[in-house]
């Protein structure tokens, strides 16, 4: 559950494409920030420190890691988020296929988009085009303000999935944080800085070319 170098698992997927989508909202209430950012929100770019914590065990008190790095992305379906502190990763979405690259270990991991992200907040932000299609897989519901911020939750409707709920808090018309609890207990919460909403983000940014010397493992 708990490792010195970012997570290549879903949790890390969902984080990282929840942050890329909600860029861009007008509204102090949550559902209708996530439905102000479904008709308008194309595109995006940010900085982001992550803090995972894993849960407490007997014996063992619940341990953080911080890691920070930048994010772009491109509705519908198209996000990177490249990992530069404390260990570089790189996770690309290309619209058909999800790249995980790990440089320490020279390896990358290719899955179909679709089967990858499934019935996540991933699939819930890049994919659905209004709220009556996201509440096919998820309860939302807008929750009372907290912290200064205005939260939005999502849970899965389906209970087999590694995702126990999504919080998005929002600022003013920014988003300022994305808390993800995973069905494990391990906790992953995401600052946002110099969000961007909207840039004209060339097609090459979403294109992924394993780098010479990796193993490439297909799934």
């Amino acid at each position: 559950m708990f490792s010195m170098k970012p997570l290549s698992s879903p949790l890390r997927i969902v984080t990282g494409l929840a942050l890329a989508c909600l860029a861009q909202i007008a509204s102090a209430d949550g559902l209708a920030s996530l439905e102000t950012f479904m008709r308008t929100a194309r595109s995006g770019k940010a900085d982001f420190t992550q803090t995972v914590t894993s849960p407490a065990r007997e014996g063992q008190a619940a341990r953080s890691k911080v890691s920070t790095g930048t994010f772009e992305y491109q509705r519908p379906g198209k996000f990177k988020f490249d990992y530069r502190k404390p260990f570089p990763q790189v996770i690309v979405a290309d619209g058909s296929t999800l790249w995980l690259y790990d440089a320490d270990l020279k390896q990358v991991t290719a899955r179909p988009q679709a089967q990858a992200l499934g019935s996540t907040p991933a699939a819930l932000i890049a994919s659905a085009p209004d709220l009556q299609s996201l509440r096919k897989d998820f309860v939302l519901q807008s929750q009372p303000e907290s912290d200064g911020l205005q939260w939005v939750l999502a849970t899965p409707r389906t209970k087999d999935g590694q995702l126990q709920s999504i919080k998005v808090g929002f600022r003013g018309d920014q988003l300022a944080a994305l808390d993800i609890l995973d069905s494990f207990g391990q906790r992953s919460v995401m600052a946002f800085a110099n969000l961007q909403a909207n840039p004209s983000l060339p097609a090459s940014t979403f294109d992924f070319q394993p780098p010479s010397g990796t193993d490439v493992v297909r799934q």
